[in-house]
């Protein structure tokens, strides 16, 4: 009974109830359950590792996971554990042990990670698989769908390392991934993951060339949703690559933004930390189009209030540098400033990444400032 009162409570939302039934559902299992009701057990800690997570009991979960590795039988059963896990240490922002639980989970499914990518390379794989955009999208790849399991699984994981891969590696190995993943959809027909595939795809592919050809790619991805029961934190996922990444070139400001702040709380009502990239977007996409800025710095603090309790530290920093724009434009900073140069870390080191963002407010700043 506790165990279906936090599915129910999960189905609706509510996380901190979700996590006390859950919790309580744990507590009367035997000593051996995980022999003598393996399933039952795989199935619990799996839901009270989800929940706590939504709860920001990083730790909690993390251990949950973990022991859930160590006691299953296969390794299919390990699965949907390692993406949670890689999840979570990407919150905490340890980008590397998150890129590395990709990678291994890929390596055990027969695939290949690469140390490094070439730009040249890179760019091939981005033409290769347009070329093979062109050659199969039709009615017929339309009807078909991707059957095998463990290729859909295959797709997931190059959808989660992709993103890492971003952050910890580079942006060629990142693309050589969401190439991958794309290629297996095309091969094989669509699952529920392509979409956001194709969207990643289209987001890094249009960083080179605005060809309105990839905003119909993208838009025909968008209209694949419609095939697939899709989750609160995918739609986070495809709201921000499509309306973040792609749209704001060709659809009104406000058509985007309005779209941006559902992907936003899409993901928080799945207890997802992914909505906030979608906010990254969302203040992008106010400042672009002249929003009321004293309105746009209230719904900035409104993110920054949410952040500091789901512990997401980069996240934090990112929009703080967007907060110090805002306040410069508004009065210069002087009554609204909380100098996010702060929160930056070494800004003497080429591979901090909030490094260039800092740098890139200083120059609007100082442009709009005069």
């Amino acid at each position: 009974l506790n165990m279906k009162a936090g599915e129910k409570a999960l189905d609706g939302c509510d996380h901190k109830t979700a996590y006390s039934y859950l919790g309580a559902a744990l507590s009367l299992l035997p000593n051996d359950h995980w022999k003598s009701h393996y399933d039952l057990s795989l199935r619990l800690n799996f839901l009270m590792a989800g929940a706590a997570n939504s709860c920001c009991q990083y730790d909690e979960a993390e251990q949950i996971l973990r022991g859930i590795s160590g006691r299953t039988r296969c390794f299919e059963d390990k699965l949907p554990s390692y993406l949670l896990l890689s999840q979570i240490l990407r919150t905490q922002g340890n980008g590397d042990d998150a890129y590395n639980t990709c990678s291994f989970v890929l390596l055990q499914l027969g695939e290949t990670i690469p140390e490094s990518v070439a730009p040249e390379a890179s760019k091939a794989m981005v033409e290769d698989t347009l070329k093979m955009y062109e050659e199969v999208y039709d009615d017929d790849w339309l009807e078909r769908k991707m059957e095998d399991e463990t290729m859909r699984t295959v797709v997931k994981f190059y959808g989660a390392i992709t993103f890492l891969a971003f952050l910890s590696r580079s942006r060629y190995t990142a693309i050589c991934f969401i190439c991958k993943a794309v290629q297996l959809s095309l091969q094989n027909g669509a699952c529920v993951y392509t979409p956001l595939s194709l969207l990643q795809l289209m987001g890094f592919a249009m960083e080179d060339k605005h060809a309105a050809n990839l905003y119909h790619i993208a838009k025909n991805a968008l209209s694949l949703l419609e095939r697939f029961d899709v989750g609160g934190d995918q739609i986070s996922g495809v709201f921000m690559n499509f309306y973040g990444r792609i749209a704001w070139h060709y659809e009104p400001f406000q058509v985007c933004g309005d779209n941006l702040r559902r992907g936003f709380e899409s993901g928080l009502s799945s207890g997802s930390n992914l909505g906030f990239h979608c906010a990254f977007h969302v203040i992008k996409t106010a400042i672009i189009s002249g929003e009321k800025l004293d309105s746009l710095l209230k719904e900035i603090d409104y993110y920054l209030h949410l952040l500091k309790t789901f512990k997401s530290a980069k996240m934090y920093s990112n929009i703080l540098i967007y907060r110090e724009t805002v306040t410069v434009l508004i009065d210069k900073g002087d009554a609204t400033s909380i100098q996010e140069k702060n929160l930056c870390g070494d800004l003497d080191d080429p591979s901090n990444k909030l490094r260039d963002v800092l740098f890139c407010h200083r120059a609007i700043r100082a442009y709009w400032s005069g």
